[in-house]
């Protein structure tokens, strides 16, 4: 797709500042951000204090900082995935795990990813076709018409096709039968009536139950996949094996066990880089009924 006027304007002033700069002021932006949102950074620290009853909160605000600091990061770099080709993606990503996906590829049932707002996401969006091919992206548009577009023409620059969430099933499953990858963010809160409430840090979270249940109906593989950062400007881009999938035609049980089996592996890596992950989120603002 071709970006707007606004999102050429854009994306080059942002360039014209060199990249390192360009961290600095962000980061430094975001960091001012924590300090007067009180909103977030409540948010952020309530999340992080039910997640580690056992950290003291001096640490917690700590990492609480560092997510902030972190999504600045993101932000700051984003302008300059354009620039990233097949020559120089080694500058920005080290692989662990491709064999996992040319593996699940060659199945030819298509791939499901997990995929969660931690590291640098976006960066994925533009590693994945240069490294193998390009993926379908599941999406909710944006309510700014401005950053929609940045992130639309982004996530397509290389290839990637982009599938609005309302209504994606069936395009989904025609896809995977053409042996397409499919990226499904996993990480959000959704309503009750859209999802089921599984164990995430030790707190029910209602979650998505449309990547278990296209598994449970294609065979398609579920393969986690995150982009941890793991020194200065640059990435880890992990694909981890396939997650088991139960099919026993207890479908309700079923999506249980395999949402709780997705949401583990997401909870598992951001155990692993805790300012990494999107704390702001309230992921879990959708509470069980309780029966009074």
């Amino acid at each position: 797709m071709k970006p707007t006027a606004a999102t050429r304007v854009i994306m080059f002033l942002f360039r014209c500042v060199p990249l390192g700069l360009r961290r600095h002021l962000f980061t430094s932006f975001f960091l001012l951000f924590y300090y007067f949102s009180p909103r977030q950074r409540l948010i952020a620290l309530h999340n992080l204090c039910r997640a580690y009853p056992d950290k003291d909160i001096g640490e917690l605000a700590g990492i609480a900082k560092g997510v902030f600091r972190h999504v600045g990061t993101v932000a700051a770099e984003f302008f300059e995935l354009p620039k990233i080709t097949r020559e120089n993606l080694h500058e920005w990503v080290e692989f662990d795990g491709l064999e996992n996906f040319n593996n699940a590829l060659a199945l030819n049932k298509g791939i499901l990813s997990v995929v969660a707002h931690f590291g640098n996401w976006e960066l994925m969006t533009v590693a994945l076709p240069l490294s193998a091919q390009p993926m379908g992206i599941i999406y909710r548009p944006l309510d700014s018409p401005v950053l929609d577009d940045m992130l639309a023409w982004m996530r397509t620059l290389h290839g990637n096709t982009l599938i609005p969430k309302e209504g994606a099933m069936k395009k989904i499953v025609r896809l995977l039968r053409e042996n397409q990858a499919i990226g499904i963010l996993s990480d959000q809160n959704v309503a009750a009536r859209e999802g089921v409430f599984v164990e995430f840090f030790g707190r029910p979270a209602c979650t998505a139950v449309g990547t278990a249940v296209l598994a449970m109906r294609t065979g398609a593989p579920v393969l986690p996949a995150f982009m941890p950062r793991i020194a200065k400007g640059k990435y880890r881009f992990v694909i981890k094996p396939p997650v088991e999938i139960t099919v026993t035609g207890d479908d309700e049980a079923d999506i249980l066990v395999n949402t709780q089996r997705f949401t583990r592996v997401v909870e598992e890596m951001v155990r692993q880089y805790p300012d990494q992950w999107f704390w702001i989120h309230q992921r879990w603002k959708t509470q069980p009924f309780q029966k009074e």
